[in-house]
């Protein structure tokens, strides 16, 4: 590359404006762009307004630099003052400029006149505004597409913030279905709990304790049950008669039929009707639900927990008073039926009969869990010839249908017996003849017959629980000879006679399962404990008050159990010679019965507690 310099004088603004132009045409020969000449020439003519702002003379040096091959080269322009070789620190640096080809391969252009310098540089303006027109289209262009953009990224942003809303209402509605679902759940899981609580329970009096005790205080904060007895009913209409003391809402569910809402406001509750605010509950929401099964039998009234009652609670609430009405009306049907048995099972047993030489002592406890009574019986009768006959016996089932057997077997044994039989043959009759008339019903029992004067007692067993027979002395055996089948089986059998004997001051023990019999632990260690009390009991105690020693008999084996099943004792005891006065062939003396036979205070009571029918002897 090879360079040449040129040098001007610049001393005024003519000097200036002559060296502007001859770069100008220098730059357009060189073929320099149109923007890039503007700008050198703009670069340039702001050095030289600064060099005669500043006075003095200047030098302008141009330096042509070419390739050796002339397709391209370079022009370097410095400014300096006169007399000076090189640029001061302050001085600006060397304005450069390439070109595509070389401005200088004719030499440098001459001086061009300075119109037409200015005409020049009107040409390279009008350049340099095209250009800027079109960037000002190219912007006015970007601006548009910008524009669009924004309104595209607005309505996006706008779509995003809708879509968001959306999801937000979606989750929120999925919550509250949520949440409503989890309550339904929590509502048919209380219902259904509650249900199975009520329904369990035989007793009007415990389905009542349960229900308040589920109700409060989640969802009331107090319950009150008005119960219709048979007599607050009339007889044309089944509304209850006594009113007072009760809720005007409750009176209204009671003759409507129909849930009603006490409060201040409208509850708007499904299926209910809206009352004004009740005078006993003034500032808390009172529902009142009509108690139907078969009839109406009385009113639920709940207290709000809080300010109002929720519509599904609400619902949850009616249908919990239907349940509850069904297992009152159960439970008072159980109520009579049980109540029906056992007076039907009371009227058949024994006034027990006097005998010379012989105390008796019977005790009857109705079962108190379920339905289990009407089985289990007790007789004891003399025959033509002077002896007695005692029996045990026990139907299986319970209620009415086995009371009614359990009578039928009473009547045809007690026939049986009067024909001058033996108990084994009056069980073998009793075998066929229950066999025969109820096939599908089984017995149990046994019978023993004593003579009187002789101490030998002649018995026979049915697959009953084995008799214990306590000697004066306190030795205590059971009487385990291998029993016979139960009665109604249906087998042939014939049942044998057997013997024990009874000596002054002993006494034989006969009962059933009910006594003895536990669900854990099964029958022979409830008859190893009758043994042991029978051993622990006082002959004088035996001889003076039996009755008494059949309470504490009683007590002590059944203290701990709930007994579900009947329970029969008879006690037989012959009194030791010193004993109390018997009246030989006849009923015991008024003044005799008040001497040695009137019951202790004990006795009496719990004659009267459990209604159990005893006479002593």
């Amino acid at each position: 590359m090879t360079a040449t310099t040129h040098t001007w004088k610049v001393a005024s603004t003519a000097d200036a404006a002559q060296a502007r132009a001859v770069l100008d045409l220098l730059l357009a020969r060189g073929g320099a762009p149109a923007l890039e000449r503007a700008r050198f020439l703009t670069s340039l003519t702001a050095r030289l307004r600064a060099c005669l702002d500043r006075g003095g003379d200047w030098e302008l040096q141009l330096t042509v630099h070419r390739t050796t091959s002339g397709q391209d080269g370079r022009i370097d322009i410095l400014l300096r003052p006169t007399g000076i070789s090189a640029t001061g620190p302050d001085d600006a640096p060397t304005l450069t400029c390439a070109l595509p080809s070389d401005p200088a391969e004719d030499g440098l252009p001459a001086d061009p006149p300075l119109p037409e310098a200015l005409l020049r540089a009107d040409e390279t303006t009008a350049v340099v505004l095209g250009l800027l027109d079109e960037q000002e289209s190219l912007l006015r262009l970007h601006r548009e597409e910008l524009h669009k953009t924004n309104q595209g990224v607005l309505a996006l942003h706008a779509d995003l913030e809708a879509a968001a809303l959306a999801q937000r209402e979606l989750l929120e509605a999925e919550r509250i279905a949520r949440d409503e679902a989890e309550r339904a759940r929590r509502l048919l899981t209380f219902l259904g709990d509650a249900s199975a609580a009520v329904t369990t329970s035989l007793s009007p009096t415990a389905v009542l304790r349960r229900l308040g005790e589920l109700l409060v205080p989640e969802y009331a904060e107090h319950v009150d049950v008005w119960i219709f007895d048979e007599g607050d009913e009339e007889p044309d209409t089944g509304h209850p008669r006594r009113t007072r003391g009760h809720s005007a809402a409750a009176v209204a569910a009671a003759r409507t039929g129909r849930p009603q809402h006490a409060a201040p406001h409208p509850g708007g509750l499904p299926g209910t009707d809206d009352l004004p605010p009740s005078a006993l509950s003034p500032h808390r929401p009172l529902l009142a639900i009509p108690l139907v099964a078969r009839r109406m039998l009385g009113v639920l009234s709940l207290t709000a927990p809080g300010p109002r009652f929720d519509a599904d609670t609400c619902v949850m609430l009616v249908e919990l008073a239907r349940r509850v009405a069904v297992a009152l009306d159960n439970a008072r049907r159980y109520e009579q039926y049980r109540d029906t048995a056992e007076a039907l099972q009371r009227a058949q047993l024994t006034e027990l009969p006097t005998t010379s030489g012989l105390l008796l002592a019977a005790r009857y406890l109705p079962a108190t869990q379920g339905l289990n009574i009407g089985g289990d019986w007790y007789d004891a009768f003399h025959l033509p010839d002077g002896s007695l006959i005692t029996v045990i016996g026990d139907v299986t089932g319970h209620g009415m249908h086995a009371a009614v057997v359990m009578g039928q077997l009473r009547t045809a044994l007690r026939a049986y017996a009067v024909e001058d039989s033996s108990p084994a043959e009056i069980l073998t009759k009793l075998h066929r003849m229950l066999g025969h008339l109820q096939p599908e019903l089984y017995a149990t029992a046994m019978i023993a017959r004593f003579q009187p004067g002789e101490p030998d007692v002649v018995w026979a067993s049915a697959g009953h629980p084995p008799a214990v027979v306590r000697t004066a002395h306190g030795a205590v055996h059971v009487l385990d000879a291998k029993p016979g089948v139960m009665l109604g089986l249906p087998v042939p059998f014939t049942y044998d006679n057997h013997t024990t004997t009874l000596p002054a001051g002993s006494s034989l023990v006969l009962y059933t399962d009910g006594l003895v019999e536990r669900r854990a632990r099964g029958i022979d260690p409830g008859i190893a404990h009758l043994s042991q009390v029978m051993a622990a009991f006082d002959t004088t105690d035996l001889d003076h008050d039996l009755d008494a020693a059949a309470d504490a008999l009683l007590e002590r084996l059944l203290h701990d159990s709930e007994r579900d099943d009947d329970v029969c004792v008879l006690l037989c005891h012959t009194p030791a010679p010193s004993g109390p006065p018997v009246r030989p062939g006849g009923p015991t003396l008024p003044w005799e019965r008040s001497a040695w036979r009137t019951p202790s205070r004990g006795s009496v009571e719990a004659i009267r507690r459990e209604g159990v029918r005893s006479e002593n002897l």
